[in-house]
């Protein structure tokens, strides 16, 4: 986020006299086993919330006999409370363009999409934008800046279906039809966009990717001290003084993101919980609020109404997710704050699983 509100994002001279395209003419002159190997070695996980090692998914593609082989950008982003993507598309287009062009050297594809939902109109124009200008630059199109390496991206507008977040929906919307996730394997990097090798990444993951190659993975590792090496891009919103977007290193706590980066509570706010990592993720109750965020934890298994026991197992860490946190005071019920979540949920069914078209009503009533 450091050139946030310090170029045009509609300009490509800015980005280039801004140091953007560094990590690509970098990757260019590594080749692209060294590529995959230096973001192997970042330990790069994927930010739309599971956490999986970017340099292993694309690898697995890398590694796929069969072309074409493709990259695509998941900026559907159609999780409540979640928009970080949506503000690294709008004020640095070119840092996610340079990533996925990395990407594509790296895999061995030379097409891409970005699947950008639909209600992000001014987002996809921008993007449309800076394509043609990375063209024009010859950064993007036939012979990338003389290497021999051609890579086309392509951008695609959702119907703002929430479940096509989900890659293996999204690569359905993608490919013409409803948006149903597919069944598990065959996976993507085998059997994805057009049943061809495919690494599908958040806008995010594809962000950190020129920084690594132009810095190295030993200093993406250094920038925190957390076994989760590298930077998050945060969401504080509710009853907090200072609710927005900031970057910050893992292993924060609740606590933290409330009094260093969110300002501390309201005036007459009492902390009473918080909702983690997105609508899909996990409330935390005032107990937990020095337990580390993380990607490492998994959500609750099962309920307990042992508090005693449920805090216990909650002291290590607190799902990341996507990385909003919601922070919620004691004019808030927590049981009409749970039928608001039911009730997305429910609307938001893509219908092609019983526990799911039908789990989520039965919850709601």
């Amino acid at each position: 986020t450091s050139l946030i509100g310090k170029i045009n994002p509609d300009s490509v001279d800015d980005a280039l006299a801004n140091g953007l395209y560094g990590g690509l003419k970098s990757a260019l002159l590594k080749g692209p086993t060294a590529v995959l190997a230096e973001v192997e070695s970042s330990g790069l996980q994927g930010r739309g919330g599971a956490g999986f090692p970017v340099g292993r998914k694309w690898r697995f593609v890398a590694n796929e006999k069969r072309t074409p082989r493709y990259i695509i950008c998941n900026a559907d982003e159609s999780e409540p409370l979640i928009f970080k993507d949506r503000v690294l598309m709008d004020t640095n287009p070119h840092q996610l363009l340079e990533g996925m062009i990395i990407a594509g050297y790296a895999c061995g594809a030379s097409e891409a999409w970005i699947y950008i939902r639909g209600e992000y109109e001014h987002q996809a124009q921008r993007l449309e934008r800076a394509i043609e200008q990375a063209e024009t630059r010859n950064l993007l199109g036939e012979n990338i800046l003389r290497s021999g390496f051609s890579f086309k991206i392509h951008v695609h507008r959702g119907a703002g279906a929430y479940i096509c977040g989900e890659e293996t929906a999204l690569i359905e919307s993608l490919e013409g039809r409803r948006g149903e996730p597919r069944l598990r394997p065959p996976y993507p990097p085998t059997y994805g966009f057009r049943g061809q090798p495919t690494a599908v990444n958040n806008v995010e993951s594809f962000c950190a990717v020129p920084h690594i190659m132009k810095n190295g993975a030993e200093w993406w590792r250094n920038l925190t001290d957390d076994p989760t090496p590298g930077t998050k891009v945060y969401m504080v919103l509710g009853h907090v003084k200072n609710p927005g977007l900031f970057e910050a290193p893992f292993g924060l706590t609740l606590r933290q993101i409330i009094n260093d980066f969110g300002g501390g509570m309201l005036p007459g706010s009492t902390f009473n919980f918080a909702l983690c990592g997105g609508a899909a993720g996990t409330i935390v109750p005032p107990a937990l609020m020095d337990s580390h965020i993380d990607y490492s934890s998994g959500p609750l298994k099962g309920v307990t109404r042992d508090i005693k026991a449920m805090e216990k197992r909650w002291t290590q860490v607190i799902s990341m997710g996507a990385g909003s946190f919601l922070i919620c005071d004691q004019s808030i019920s927590p049981v009409a704050f749970l039928c608001q979540l039911l009730h997305f949920f429910a609307v938001e069914s893509c219908g092609k699983c019983t526990p799911c078209r039908v789990g989520t009503w039965r919850s709601l009533e």
